[in-house]
């Protein structure tokens, strides 16, 4: 059972499958998730007895899915996440954004909430498609290499940015970045709830948007969580 007192991060990580439960009830796990469980529940005006009710059920019966990948190497968690969640970004952004224009031409002049949210999701696809190709080019191939040396394989590997936590720090302000204009694409469409004369495209893009917040969740828990404070630790276990 969950301390009320324990951080949000920390059950995420410890139970992958907590973090469903977190999407349902709206809780930040990833960008937000130092606060402990009882700060965040009180924020969004949450009865934390029932939150934990619903923790304990999901962690007693986990969805298929949900895999515990925090002892995983750290090149392997690092494979992951490039080829399900960047590969996710790479494909969802070019599909969203023409659907956005799609709804944007269709509807624009009645709803001008829909070029907002067009704005945004173009800020949006750039800062993340950016931010991906500085992790799989200078950040990952580093840490894979940091850690062959540390199980003696290979020499210590020289990098142009001194410790690690330099980038990951870099990393990590890009995620509050992502997750604010997330957040604020959430706002512009009221939970990604389209009126009840929506046609087929505009319910299509509520949910895609509803979808890719979801993965993004996944996406900064597994980087800002697991992957980065494994490699501060094991620079510092190889000074």
């Amino acid at each position: 059972m969950p301390a009320t007192s324990q951080s949000v991060r920390d059950i995420a990580t410890e139970n992958p499958a907590a973090t469903r439960v977190f999407e349902k009830y709206g809780i930040d796990y990833c960008c937000g998730g130092q606060v402990p469980l009882v700060e965040a529940c009180a924020t969004r005006n949450l009865d934390v007895s029932e939150v934990i009710a619903s923790l304990e059920a999901a962690v007693a019966h986990p969805a298929s899915e949900a895999r515990d990948r925090s002892a995983e190497s750290l090149a392997s968690l690092a494979a992951y996440i490039v080829g399900t969640h960047h590969a996710y970004v790479n494909r969802e952004v070019p599909r969203l954004n023409e659907l956005a224009g799609e709804v944007v031409s269709r509807h624009g002049d009645i709803r001008p909430e829909l070029a907002a949210i067009q704005s945004k999701l173009t800020e949006l696809g750039e800062e993340l498609i950016a931010h991906q190709g500085k992790e799989e080019v200078v950040l990952f191939p580093y840490i894979g290499k940091l850690e062959r040396y540390a199980a003696g394989s290979g020499a210590k590997p020289r990098n142009c940015f001194g410790s690690i936590t330099h980038p990951i720090e870099m990393m990590t302000r890009d995620h509050d970045v992502a997750g604010n204009l997330m957040t604020e694409i959430r706002g512009l469409s009221h939970d990604y709830t389209p009126p009840e004369d929506a046609c087929p495209t505009f319910r299509a893009f509520y949910q895609g948007l509803r979808d890719f917040e979801q993965d993004l969740h996944q996406h900064i828990h597994l980087e800002n969580n697991i992957l980065f404070p494994r490699a501060v630790s094991l620079e510092a276990s190889t000074a």
